[in-house]
C-alpha cells in the first residue's frame, strides 16, 4: 500500500503536538503529528537551468507546503516542513518526494544525495544560537 504524501505549513505547534489544540484527541501523545524541518538534496548529470528552474516551480506550485528552493545545473536543495508522526515517517515521505513527481514535474532524473530532518525545536534553537539556516526567504525557487 502506498502511502500519500502529506505536509502543512509551520502551524501552531511547539515541536509537540499537532498544533490543533490541547492533544487531547483520545489518541495519546504517540499517534500526534509533528512538524520537522526537512532539506532534501538531489544530484545528477547537468541539465538546462531553465527546465531545472521550471521542473521546480511545478514541484512548488504541486505541492505548496515548499519553503524554497535552490538550483544549479547539476544539483538543487529543496526546504520544506513536513507533518508526521515522528522522524522515521517525515524522512519516508522525504525520501519518495523527489521520486514521485519526477514526472508530473519533468523533474531532471537526479538522485537524492542528501536528507536532514530535524523536528522545529531543534531547527529554531540552531537558528536563534546562529549556526543553523536562516528562515527561509524568500520563498520561491532560487539560483544558487
Amino acid at each position: 500500500m502506498r502511502r500519500a504524501l502529506t505536509s502543512v505549513g509551520t502551524g501552531d505547534g511547539h515541536g509537540q503536538g499537532n498544533g490543533h489544540g490541547n492533544g487531547d484527541d483520545g489518541h495519546g501523545d504517540r499517534d500526534e503529528s509533528r512538524l520537522w524541518h526537512i532539506t532534501l538534496s538531489v544530484s545528477g548529470k547537468p541539465a538546462p537551468l531553465s527546465e531545472v528552474r521550471r521542473g521546480l516551480e511545478q514541484l512548488a506550485h504541486d505541492h505548496p507546503f515548499l519553503l524554497t528552493s535552490r538550483y544549479a545545473d547539476d544539483h538543487a536543495e529543496i526546504r520544506y516542513w513536513e507533518e508526521a508522526r515522528d522522524l522515521h515517517d517525515a524522512a519516508a515521505v522525504a525520501l519518495r518526494l523527489w521520486g514521485e513527481h519526477r514526472s508530473s514535474a519533468q523533474l531532471p532524473p537526479w538522485e537524492i544525495v542528501g536528507l536532514e530532518v530535524i523536528d522545529r525545536a531543534t531547527y529554531h534553537q540552531r537558528v536563534a544560537e546562529g549556526y543553523g539556516p536562516p528562515p527561509a526567504h524568500p520563498v520561491g525557487v532560487h539560483p544558487y
